[in-house]
């Protein structure tokens, strides 16, 4: 495999991007001269093997139903066990119009209107939405802050859990706080799901974006004999979100049986272009890739946390998975509205605000580092200038 051009510039204005042609109308920030560091796809290529796969199916020209899974389950099973090793099998596999169709896949077939669903706060805000447009209610469980880190607070959480809470969804790795949960601190959530009955979902879309010298542990290898629905997805890792695919994966057949109900009522099935690339994905040269962007990221992290821990007053969280920088603003003393201004008229970059993640968002904006690092180096150079007084 020829080494990845993360340094390409790539235009991407005027091609349907919801990161960059929707920047303007949203923020407020200009699309000509603003740079996007808030919806969470990368403004990378993905690997030679998924553009060679594409191109396959256009060269045929035949755009019919997909069928046959066979190639598809095992190049996820194949990934599963040498990535992360995870054995896998294909009954458990189900494929979803991406991860948060999934996340409400699980909301629908293991809660009822009115029951309570857990979320560990701040964390990503698509599981809100969803769950308060099924009827159901969002328990926030605050993670609580330690030396610039999120921790689990179960004592805490046990007062919030009520009865009517039905289903835990946790983020592995955190998004937005960047936490790769240690077995550990994984196993205390199994127990925490055991000890209020509730249905236990791992969304673990960020697994394979690993700073160097982490390890992610996957859910399933962690909770024993108490089931767990596992989600995972090639989308996020190769930058395909835009194919909407993802996979819920259940070893238990209880909870396997009420999910797949559900997907048949539904009549959910697959799209072949998601299909085809994600087989293409998870494959060796889909790992080589991989692997030279995680370092390609932690290049990036480096730059961006150092120029804005300069800055006195914001506080970038130590990441240790996602490409996704948490910053706190608290130290500033400033109003939400007055460094948000700042970020986004001063310095014209779009970042997601933290209030959209929950409890404890209030204070931070969220920086996506996944573009090439000339961009990154002119977005914490426009920082340092927006916030040149406090300096």
């Amino acid at each position: 495999m020829s080494t990845p051009d993360f340094d390409e510039i790539i235009d991407r204005r005027g091609t349907h991007s919801a990161k960059w042609d929707s920047m303007e109308g949203i923020y407020g920030v200009p699309a000509e001269t603003g740079i996007p560091m808030w919806v969470a796809d990368m403004d990378f290529r993905p690997p030679a093997c998924v553009q060679k796969a594409l191109e396959e199916m256009t060269r045929q020209g035949v755009y019919g139903y997909w069928g046959g899974n066979a190639e598809y389950n095992a190049a996820i099973r194949w990934w599963m066990k040498t990535r992360h090793g995870w054995d896998v099998q294909d009954d458990w596999i189900f494929t979803t119009h991406g991860l948060v169709n999934g996340t409400a896949l699980c909301v629908d077939a293991f809660t009822s209107e009115g029951d309570g669903v857990m979320l560990m706060t701040p964390v990503y805000h698509a599981f809100a939405r969803v769950i308060k447009a099924a009827g159901r209610a969002v328990v926030e469980c605050p993670l609580k802050l330690v030396d610039g880190r999120y921790q689990m607070d179960f004592d805490a959480w046990d007062g919030i859990v009520d009865a009517k809470t039905r289903m835990l969804v946790l983020c592995s790795p955190h998004n937005p706080g960047g936490r790769v949960w240690t077995q550990d601190e994984l196993a205390q959530v199994v127990e925490f799901a055991r000890k209020h009955d509730l249905v236990l979902v791992s969304d673990e879309i960020h697994h394979d974006l690993l700073m160097p010298g982490q390890k992610h542990v996957p859910m399933a290898k962690v909770a024993g004999d108490f089931p767990v629905v596992m989600m995972t997805a090639t989308t996020k890792t190769f930058n395909i979100a835009g194919t909407h695919s993802g996979n819920v994966i259940i070893a238990d057949p209880a909870l396997r049986a009420r999910f797949a109900a559900r997907m048949g009522a539904l009549g959910i099935s697959p799209n072949s272009f998601g299909m085809a690339m994600a087989t293409a994905a998870y494959s060796p040269e889909g790992a080589e890739w991989v692997d030279a962007l995680c370092a390609y990221l932690d290049g990036n992290r480096r730059i961006f946390d150092e120029a804005v821990n300069a800055i006195p007053g914001l506080r970038s969280m130590p990441l240790e998975a996602t490409y996704l920088a948490w910053v706190d603003f608290s130290g500033t003393g400033m109003a939400r509205e007055e460094f948000t201004r700042r970020v986004e008229k001063d310095a014209q970059i779009a970042a997601n605000y933290g209030t959209t993640f929950g409890k404890g968002g209030e204070a931070y904006l969220r920086f996506n580092l996944a573009t090439p690092r000339a961009r990154v180096e002119e977005a914490v150079t426009r920082l340092q200038q927006a916030f040149a007084d406090l300096q």
